[in-house]
């Protein structure tokens, strides 16, 4: 039976989930991630995971559909159970996200219960349903926002979402303490990637005014947030619990 940990990352085809999930093979984690609809984007980081020496797979996920979580489960437990003896697993990173830029007078009930199934729902209920098949001992760890401290006008709803989440992750690290495992929540700053369209990475005048009130003078990129998730699965993160950590270079402070 392999001694090697495993992480299941929401939403690791791409931009901060796919640093993530790189950043976890290298450290000798095995990476199970999830896509929405690019297979083949997924494919490719499976591939590049298993050229560090990791096992990966793929499986297809939509983060706001709380009924297929069962199905997805399912597979997920049984391909481990394949390959490792076990059904289970060490470590689940809930990135899985999208953007809504919507000012507040403005905002549809549907695109609220898009962004809550989303980003507060499935997270709620993907960890309830992984729970069973998470080791004692294991990490749950929350993609926020620097939005859920800081308000930048049109993302009221996505922002108060995050702030559900980091309220909901303290509870976790108070209710699943007794079994060992660690909840924390890592909150990136604005970053340039494809993230809503590519909204800071293309949009010139935002990535200049977030780089004028970020400390460190530039806007994030993928690569300095998936590090810091790597390193909370690591035993030099073992008494980290409950605790939000800002990976934004200093924004708005």
């Amino acid at each position: 039976m392999s001694t090697q940990k495993t992480a299941l990352v929401t939403g690791g085809s791409r931009g901060l989930g796919k640093d993530m999930a790189i950043n976890l093979a290298k450290k000798g984690i095995n990476v199970i991630l999830t896509y929405n609809s690019r297979k083949d984007e997924a494919d490719k980081v499976v591939e590049e995971i298993e050229t560090l020496g990791q096992k990966a797979a793929a499986f297809q996920l939509d983060a706001g559909d709380v009924k297929s979580f069962d199905g997805f489960i399912k597979q997920v437990t049984e391909h481990l159970k394949e390959k490792t003896g076990s059904p289970n697993f060490d470590f689940l990173i809930n990135n899985a996200g999208t953007a809504l830029y919507a000012a507040f007078a403005e905002t549809t009930e549907e695109q609220f219960d898009t962004a809550l199934n989303i980003h507060y729902k499935g997270v709620f209920f993907l960890t309830q349903k992984a729970l069973p098949f998470i080791n004692d001992g294991g990490r749950i760890i929350n993609i926020s926002s620097g939005l859920a401290r800081f308000s930048f006008p049109g993302s009221s709803a996505y922002g108060s979402m995050k702030g559900a989440v980091e309220v909901l992750t303290r509870y976790l690290a108070k209710e699943l303490g007794s079994r060992g495992i660690a909840a924390n929540v890592v909150a990136p700053g604005a970053i340039e990637t494809d993230f809503g369209n590519g909204h800071v990475r293309d949009n010139k005048d935002v990535n200049a005014q977030i780089a004028s009130v970020t400390a460190l003078g530039r806007v994030g990129l993928p690569d300095d947030i998936g590090g810091v998730v790597a390193f909370l699965c690591t035993e030099d993160a073992k008494w980290i619990n409950g605790q939000r950590i800002e990976v934004s270079g200093g924004m708005m402070l």
